[in-house]
């Protein structure tokens, strides 16, 4: 408990912290006042005073003999109250505002996306003024519960690339990757549930587990995968409902899944009721496909995630999702509740980039790119004495070690004052144990500020050490 005002503000703010993480929902009997005085350490005089004057604001009321009871509706959902408080530069929301709301000028080495200059601009571009010229139902009207037929039959082709059998009927588009993550959740979680999630994992992964009110519990992440004996004590141990981890390049590590993890981890699964969630957004990054769970297991248990910001616009929002049959009702069913119909307009903008003919070309420069600049970052990483945890074989993420000594969330902070943004490490560990480990982007590296940036941050962090 935060040591901020007097004891009284003290256990007040206490109590409305507990119900603004709706842990003391509406009508819960609150602690008696002598277990609350032993559990924040304070006399009973001063929890009764603090009880009295929460009654006082209409928050809670007292019920003789009985105690005193939580009054009013539930609080509206507030994600920074619910689990331990964090450093706000390591919280993931607090990292996504600072990647989104920044200005131009800002550097930006910890965002999770090329710089525009990078897009397929043309391949859009045509896609547009196509669009345009068509009928006007494709321009105004809803689509299709499942979503674009084209697209669907191209994405199922798309990841018959990867080794996973699916019919277009098995594929779901969405608004986003992440808008395909949470009907996930609301279709198969209740508040409550366990996750098992990477530790270290894409941080907003993190954030909506806590607006679904259910547990993250971690599972080490290595170069070849999860670490596969502690995933099977999580596994023992918590039985959670869903794992969500990433296929092909991992996000923030840039490892692969080696053949004989994935294998033993579905072993592992087979005899409980865990599903897997595979996000497949970095899939056209790849220059192999490293395996998949999904393929491996034939969308028993796994469903297949993916969305196309990372690769042709964060603008035009369109994502899917791939699962067995008897789920794809219900998953429409949810979409339909939340957001009625889809963006027939973004689907046909996607479909057609996807098709264009030099979208191919386009990934395979954008490969090139990201493997040269991997090797040039890791090179002037190493000059600051901040050592990569590995060489990722493709991808924009390089997951660095920084010098003995220093922290990643002051380094963050220093670089922010000089308009540099930075992903600390424990934004992405939900054990907070990445506490000297640094995200960067290669691909948002070019301009020579975010190393000078950088080496006096380090310099600041590790001075008298």
């Amino acid at each position: 408990m935060a040591r901020n005002g007097t004891l009284i503000q003290q256990v007040m703010a206490h109590v409305r912290a507990g119900m603004a993480s709706r842990s003391y929902l509406p009508g819960t009997r609150l602690p008696s006042v002598r277990q609350q005085a032993g559990l924040l350490g304070m006399s009973v005089s001063t929890v009764v005073e603090a009880y009295e004057r929460l009654a006082a604001e209409g928050l809670v009321v007292a019920r003789p003999g009985a105690g005193f009871y939580v009054n009013g509706p539930v609080a509206p959902l507030a994600l920074l109250e619910l689990g331990p408080k964090l450093d706000r530069v390591v919280d993931p929301l607090w990292v996504s505002r600072q990647s989104l709301e920044s200005a131009q000028t800002t550097l930006r080495p910890g965002c999770g996306w090329l710089p525009p200059d990078w897009m397929f601009e043309e391949g859009i571009r045509r896609a547009l003024r196509a669009q345009a010229r068509g009928p006007l139902a494709e321009l105004t009207e809803y689509a299709t519960p499942l979503g674009s037929p084209g697209l669907r039959q191209l994405l199922a082709r798309r990841m018959a690339a990867t080794g996973i059998e699916v019919s277009p009927e098995q594929v779901m588009l969405t608004e986003s990757g992440t808008q395909a993550i949470d009907l996930v959740c609301r279709f198969l979680l209740k508040p409550g549930d366990k996750v098992l999630v990477d530790d270290p994992c894409y941080f907003n992964f993190h954030a909506l587990l806590k607006a679904h009110q259910v547990q993250a519990v971690g599972v080490p992440y290595t170069p070849q995968g999860p670490d596969v004996q502690l995933f099977d004590k999580a596994l023992q141990e918590h039985q959670p409902r869903l794992y969500i981890t990433n296929a092909g390049i991992h996000n923030p590590t840039g490892a692969a899944l080696s053949p004989l993890v994935a294998h033993r981890l579905l072993k592992l699964v087979e005899n409980s009721d865990l599903v897997i969630v595979e996000d497949d957004i970095f899939a056209d990054f790849e220059n192999q496909h490293a395996p998949r769970l999904a393929a491996f297991d034939g969308l028993a248990r796994v469903i297949q995630i993916g969305s196309f910001s990372k690769t042709i616009s964060a603008s035009v929002r369109c994502g899917y999702l791939a699962a067995r049959p008897g789920w794809i009702e219900g998953l429409v069913d949810l979409k339909l509740a939340t957001t009625f119909g889809a963006g027939r307009l973004a689907q046909d903008i996607i479909l057609k980039t996807l098709t264009d003919s030099g979208y191919r070309k386009h990934m395979d420069l954008v490969r090139q790119r990201l493997a040269e600049n991997m090797e040039k970052v890791a090179h002037r990483m190493r000059k600051l004495r901040v050592e990569p945890a590995l060489m990722p074989q493709a991808g924009m993420f390089l997951w660095c070690r920084l010098p003995q000594g220093a922290d990643a969330a002051a380094v963050a902070r220093a670089c922010l004052q000089e308009g540099v943004v930075l992903a600390p490490g424990n934004s992405f560990s939900q054990s907070q144990s990445a506490g000297d480990y640094v995200r960067f982007n290669v691909s948002q590296c070019a301009d020579e500020r975010v190393f000078a940036v950088l080496a006096r941050a380090l310099n600041q962090a590790t001075a008298g050490r």
